[in-house]
């Protein structure tokens, strides 16, 4: 895929860049594969909101992506390349022998008309998923499960993959594209190749209409508020916010880790740096 830009005819135009879908198919989802998503607008069951930023936009229904691959042994063709209003990457419709057919996340380089498989030992091809045991070094790979059988976690985003290190008795030693190096069960599954739409992360939004069809709000920063609104508030003139940033509860940001979970601690080796 490549990347679009347009003659500034209008001053939004003017820095648009967007991502050229014109290989995908232009039609609707898969029925028996899509629901109905009705919007929360970052609110909870209760009515609260618990996301902010967050509202209208247009309408979308969900893919159902089957990110665990457990149609085991059957060859499976692409039979079409989708846009997915819900992922950054690009997803798949693939078509099996036994006329069962599923969305998975696309690799980047896989066509119409290719051949994929999930199998516990297959070929090292892209699109092909099996367990990560058998993936030898030097691999790179996504859709990553962290427990066997329970789906994928890890990589699922536009240009993103990870590498294989080697082994480690039961366990596998990835390089995660935060440059943090973990070990992962090696019955979990894993796909070969990277995620599809690299260029996702080049492309300029251009104006604030579009951010509203996406579904997000206008953001107010937190200095320009009063004091009784945001711990950055107030203050005579224009002032910086004071020097541990803050969200409006007065937890830390913008840098200060958040981690909490120190029962999977002993899986992580080195932790990611900052780029």
């Amino acid at each position: 895929m490549s990347l679009i830009s347009y003659k500034p005819t209008t001053p939004s135009l003017r820095k648009t860049v967007k991502v050229d879908k014109s290989d995908l198919f232009k039609g609707r989802p898969e029925k028996k594969l899509s629901l109905s998503n009705q919007p929360s607008a970052g609110r909870n069951n209760s009515g609260k909101i618990t996301i902010r930023h967050r509202s209208g936009g247009h309408k979308k229904k969900y893919r159902i992506i089957n990110f665990k691959r457990n149609v085991k042994d059957i060859i499976g063709s692409v039979e079409r390349l989708e846009y997915d209003p819900n992922r950054t990457s690009f997803i798949a419709l693939i078509s099996y022998e036994d006329k069962s057919k599923e969305y998975i996340i696309a690799p980047s380089d896989l066509k119409i008309g290719d051949t994929v498989m999930s199998s516990d030992k297959t070929e090292i091809k892209n699109g092909n998923c099996m367990k990560l045991k058998n993936i030898p070094s030097g691999t790179s790979i996504h859709n990553i499960e962290l427990k066997p059988g329970a789906g994928a976690k890890l990589c699922r985003s536009a240009g993103t993959s990870a590498q294989v290190l080697g082994n480690n008795e039961s366990y596998i030693m990835v390089k995660l594209s935060s440059r943090e190096t973990r070990l992962i069960n090696g019955e979990c599954m894993a796909t070969i190749g990277i995620v599809s739409n690299s260029d996702n992360k080049n492309k300029k939004i251009g104006k604030a209409g579009l951010k509203r069809h996406l579904g997000i709000k206008p953001t107010v920063r937190g200095v320009a508020m009063n004091p009784v609104d945001h711990p950055h508030g107030g203050g005579e003139g224009r002032t910086s916010g004071g020097r541990h940033p803050t969200t409006p509860w007065g937890l830390k940001t913008k840098g200060k880790k958040t981690r909490s979970n120190k029962r999977t601690n002993k899986f992580i080796i080195t932790k990611g740096s900052k780029k």
